[in-house]
């Protein structure tokens, strides 16, 4: 592999590393931060949910943005607003402004729809062969994220004479400072253009009527809206609900999102050798034992083996979701189909998100669970019929 053929992969790998931190930690703190600043509990996770809209909102402004100003144009910007949200939430903290802090958690999400794009770019610069590897080899950033994400958050929640987590969002605006300094130094837009039988645009309906396409895209979204719904729910019910500690509330959401990405060592070449479609299925069964797992009232163990079977389904169903969207659409079509899928998985990961503060408050954990299932359910069917076609 001759480093020149995979530059845009590996610089775009590293500013990831720095740049993905902010979902983390808005995961971690966004709902302990909203227990306290919120009017009511039951709004507490009402940020986390904001910052998903905020990214379902930004995924066709940020796709059409890059079709006209190029990749390193929009993934520049997109990161300075990301660093302009951070400060914002830190400065709302301070001022206990729960209304201003959902408004950085909306520009946070903003900035989040324009790291999304980062896949697409690296899917655009390799040859269609290697895409489902050089996408596993991306998500390795996760890991990175996921150690020091809740790490920054935790060392810099206590900075004395400031209130309490406002020194985690100034050591995020740090990270992503340093993603920043990557792209505008190394970051170059491909010129790499994959071959199309025809270079018609194809109506939307015309493009959505393709099996694999709604595998693709029910895949992406039902891991998302499943994986949001459980994970923004953790935090909440293990810290303010259940009475765990911050480290042992820190340490959950590490290995989830351990599990989320430490998978992309292997699923790329898992896909290559079962399948796509059988990956998905197979994410979609480490779902329902997640369920399994956490049904009732969970111990800490029970929490573990939730958030690490959720971590590894989430990957197997989002990684073999855009692997079979790439291969779904012309060059030409590309940022048309990427805005709508993105805007569909994301959309629904809020809805996910939102659901959690609710069910927690009124129905409690068990209430998280009910509701994942028939989400889960939904893909029973598409899968079913994509397979036997």
């Amino acid at each position: 592999m001759k480093f020149g053929n995979y530059k845009t992969l590996i610089v775009l790998t590293f500013a990831q590393c720095f740049g993905q931190t902010a979902a983390p930690i808005l995961v971690l703190l966004g709902g302990i931060v909203g227990a306290h600043i919120a009017p009511s509990i039951d709004w507490a996770t009402l940020p986390i949910a904001i910052q998903i809209a905020g990214i379902a909102f930004a995924t066709i402004p940020a796709s059409y943005l890059m079709s006209k100003i190029g990749r390193k144009a929009g993934f520049l910007a997109g990161t300075v607003l990301a660093i302009f949200a951070t400060l914002f939430a830190a400065w709302s903290i301070y001022q206990e402004s729960f209304t201003l802090f959902c408004i950085a958690s909306f520009l946070i999400g903003n900035y989040i729809a324009f790291l999304q794009q980062f896949r697409f770019a690296v899917a655009e610069s390799v040859p269609s062969e290697q895409i489902p590897k050089c996408l596993s080899f991306l998500m390795l950033a996760g890991i990175v994220a996921a150690l020091l994400g809740p790490e920054v958050a935790r060392r810099f929640s206590v900075v004395e004479g400031l209130p309490d987590y406002v020194g985690s969002f100034l050591g995020l605006a740090a990270m992503l400072t340093i993603s920043f300094l990557i792209l505008l130094t190394f970051y170059k837009n491909t010129t790499f253009e994959k071959q199309d039988q025809s270079s018609a645009v194809r109506p939307l309906g015309q493009i959505f009527k393709q099996h694999t396409l709604i595998l693709a895209i029910a895949s992406a979204a039902v891991g998302y809206s499943v994986m949001s719904l459980i994970m923004t729910a953790t935090p909440l019910s293990m810290h303010e609900m259940d009475h765990h500690s911050l480290n042992d509330t820190t340490r959950i959401i590490q290995g989830h999102i351990l599990a989320m990405y430490v998978p992309s060592f292997f699923s790329g070449f898992l896909i290559s050798w079962l399948g796509v479609k059988r990956i998905i299925q197979a994410g979609f069964a480490l779902m329902i034992i997640c369920i399994f797992i956490g049904w009732g009232q969970p111990d800490l163990i029970n929490y573990w083996g939730t958030l690490i079977f959720l971590g590894v389904g989430w990957n197997f169903l989002f990684l073999g979701g855009t692997t079979l969207l790439t291969q779904s659409y012309r060059t030409s079509e590309r940022f048309k189909v990427q805005a709508v899928n993105d805007f569909l998985v994301f959309g629904l990961q809020a809805i996910g998100s939102l659901s959690a503060g609710i069910l927690l408050a009124s129905i409690g954990w068990s209430g998280v669970m009910v509701f994942a299932l028939p989400l889960l359910l939904l893909l029973v069917p598409i899968i079913f019929r994509t397979t036997t076609t």
